[in-house]
């Protein structure tokens, strides 16, 4: 598999799978207790979005 072809699959399996990006952010937001909630909340929403963008260009 050249490089290519992995970074397509990388790009599939992101934007078809954000639940995990939610859960990542779950997973920090309760390792700091609470103290990141609204930068960890933007730093979700930037890569949601950055999925979104890789999910509608072409292969």
């Amino acid at each position: 598999m050249d490089f290519k072809q992995l970074a397509n699959k990388a790009k599939t399996a992101i934007s078809k799978n954000s639940q995990y990006i939610d859960k990542g952010a779950q997973a920090v937001d309760k390792a700091t207790k609470g103290k990141y909630t609204s930068q960890v909340n933007k730093g979700r929403d930037a890569a949601k979005d950055a999925a979104r963008k890789l999910g509608d260009q072409p292969k």
